[in-house]
């Protein structure tokens, strides 16, 4: 089954991207803030949604790990 039709699959891949962009991020800025404009611009705001909301986003992945390892 595609990630766009089973939601949990969409939640763990836009996590994934999140926190992905930002250790891009992190290790190589220019990498990622050359690209704010355009369909490269959604990973630029991927990061920025990690950097800002990274509690939160921490606790996402932990809640899904625990759940695909219940699952």
């Amino acid at each position: 089954m595609s990630a766009l039709f089973n939601f949990q699959s969409l939640m763990l891949v836009v996590l994934l991207t999140i926190c992905t962009c930002t250790y891009l991020r992190a290790q190589a800025p220019a990498l990622i803030d050359r690209n704010k404009t355009g369909v490269m611009g959604l990973f630029w705001k991927a990061a920025r949604i990690g950097e800002r909301l990274s509690p939160y986003v921490s606790i996402a992945c932990l809640v899904m790990a625990f759940q695909l390892i219940m699952y």
